[in-house]
């Protein structure tokens, strides 16, 4: 079920968007997308406070808490259907396309009277945008790539937002009497990084309560198919669930043949095969009279066919099979094994809560060592400055250890200029602990140009962490076009970690780019790039994708201990 912040944040960021395309105050713009991203981080339930407690959350004046308790109140804003009556709705969907925004998406509309993505789509294929002003050929083709992110966007959605449901409908099964087990499967439990639709499984001798139960939650919008044996539901936010309930003496077989990937199935089955047996999701039976040898659980499956029991997050049939056979899978690095998180930011920059929350929060997670990373001078939007950073510093000095021992680093998320070069000279570098530097802007740059940036700053003797290293956001921007092995490579000839940013909207990087650095040889930072207390549980979805790419601990630098961790952020520097 959609949380009532997030329902407001998507609001208040549609309004502070109408604002600006309608000519309107930019710094009310600025002040209703300031405020969405408080909402959004806000670890209470905005629906259940009052105008008073709203203005209470950093950012959230009287004028955006009183839109706020009308809209839980009414279901609308009418200031908000205000503004979406001054545009054409066709131009509020041209808005939603990745790379174009909504100032361009009104121009369209206004010179070329276009109001549709197909309209779009056709103009861009006649070549009538490119009289345009800010328009040109480079801008079609973003345009086109970002028409193609938003349609796959639609299909699919964020790994978080599935987990999210699937954590409240097993919740509830599994309170249900005769539940044995419940768990998600499908791509969610391999923990992809889009879901296309949500599978859980129940074990249970009778599944009608269970098929009863899910068409009633209250996140469920339609009953597409009730069924004995599988029922399916679409949930408000558009999301279907297909609910198995198997006897309970079939779990293992069940949860290993509906986890997938199909491609790791044909594996399994292929081998069983050989053995004279048959994999289905009932168990592994003998061809020969049918006897079944083995369906409880996924280990004695595995097992039987002799193989370990194997990570859902390895299933995809890329070498899990034969490393299994030969008894080299790899032991996963997981949550349990984090020993604090490399970057996160505080209010002295774009974050919600202050530093002593948010170093709280962190020791409250059992971290030895966590590091704050706030923006520096170069993202001038945050208006950082020598003594800001210096007075914080001096702030987390004194915290150092007064939360249950956990130490403090402190650090700063740098820019990475065009050219590859980063805030501040070098003496003032060097009293940070650690620096994690990411690009931030000229996405454009052409591959040689982008790669030749990266490298140089991975050569920058106090650039310790490359962060989310192509910039995607899934589903509205693309990577940046580099060379990304001659990074990977660069990362592990100068020490320089990348991270695997945890950001749900980030997952950066991805899995598959994860297997090549880490066949180059470079090491890694698992964050979650926190910019609120609740962004902190957010470094699960890193820790997925990490034992997607087959990390280990000894490939994340912040599963190290403290002291081997100083060893690496040196950089090889004996000063």
């Amino acid at each position: 079920m959609v949380r009532p912040n997030d329902e407001v944040e998507a609001l208040l960021q549609e309004y502070a968007d109408l604002v600006a395309v309608t000519g309107g105050d930019a710094f009310k713009a600025r002040a209703y997308e300031k405020a969405a991203r408080a909402i959004g981080g806000h670890p209470a339930d905005v629906s259940r406070l009052d105008v008073a407690g709203l203005r209470e959350i950093p950012g959230v004046g009287r004028s955006i808490a009183e839109k706020v308790v009308e809209y839980f109140r009414t279901g609308t804003v009418a200031a908000v259907e205000e503004r979406r009556a001054e545009i054409p709705a066709g131009v509020r969907q041209l808005m939603t396309i990745p790379t174009l925004g909504p100032k361009k998406a009104m121009a369209l509309y206004e010179d070329l009277r276009i109001s549709s993505v197909g309209e779009l789509t056709d103009a861009i294929r006649d070549e009538r945008l490119r009289d345009l002003k800010g328009f040109g050929e480079r801008t079609e083709e973003n345009i086109l790539h970002g028409i193609a992110l938003m349609r796959q966007a639609g299909e699919r959605i964020l790994l978080s937002t599935a987990t999210e449901a699937a954590e409240e409908i097993v919740a509830a099964l599994s309170g249900i009497d005769g539940c044995e087990n419940c768990a998600p499967a499908g791509s969610l439990r391999r923990v992809k990084e889009t879901v296309g639709d949500i599978d859980v499984l129940v074990a249970a001798d009778r599944s009608e309560p269970f098929m009863a139960a899910l068409t009633g939650l209250p996140s469920t919008a339609e009953v597409i198919a009730h069924g004995r044996k599988k029922t399916s539901v679409r949930t408000v936010q558009g999301v279907q669930v297909d609910l198995r309930v198997v006897p309970p003496d079939s779990w293992g077989a069940a949860l290993q043949y509906f986890t997938g990937s199909k491609a790791h199935n044909i594996r399994t089955r292929t081998i069983a095969v050989r053995m004279g047996l048959k994999l289905s999701e009932y168990g592994l039976f003998e061809n020969e009279g049918g006897r079944r040898v083995a369906s409880r659980s996924e280990d004695e499956v595995y097992a039987r066919l002799g193989l370990p029991w194997i990570p859902p997050t390895l299933r995809e049939d890329r070498g899990e099979i034969e490393a299994g056979l030969r008894g080299e899978l790899p032991e996963v690095v997981t949550e349990a094994d984090i020993k604090g998180d490399l970057h996160t930011h505080t209010d002295l920059t774009d974050g919600l809560a202050p530093l002593e929350e948010m170093v709280a929060a962190a020791a409250g997670r059992g971290y030895a060592y966590y590091a704050v990373t706030d923006h520096a001078p170069d993202m001038y939007m945050q208006r950082m400055t020598d003594a800001k950073m210096l007075a914080q510093r001096e702030q987390v000095r004194s915290l150092d250890g007064a939360h249950g021992g956990m130490r403090l680093l402190h650090g700063s998320e740098l820019n990475i200029g065009p050219d590859g070069e980063v805030d501040w000279p070098d003496d003032f570098l060097a009293g940070f602990d650690l620096c994690v530097a990411s690009v931030h802007s000229h996405f454009g740059l052409g591959r040689e140009a982008m790669t030749r940036r990266i490298v140089r700053a991975c050569e920058h003797p106090h650039v310790h962490v490359i962060g989310h290293p192509t910039t995607r956001l899934i589903g509205r921007r693309p990577g940046i076009d580099a060379d990304l092995d001659a990074v990977f490579a660069a990362c592990a000839r100068t020490g320089t970690a990348l991270e695997i940013n945890a950001q749900p909207d980030r997952l950066d990087l991805g899995d598959e780019d994860i297997l090549r650095a880490r066949s180059l040889g470079a090491k890694f930072a698992v964050d979650s790039d926190a910019h609120s207390l609740r962004h902190l549980d957010h470094i699960r979805y890193g820790i997925g994708l990490a034992q997607r790419g087959w990390l280990t601990p000894d490939d994340v630098i912040n599963t190290w201990p403290l002291r081997r961790l100083r060893r690496f952020l040196r950089k090889g520097r004996s000063d």
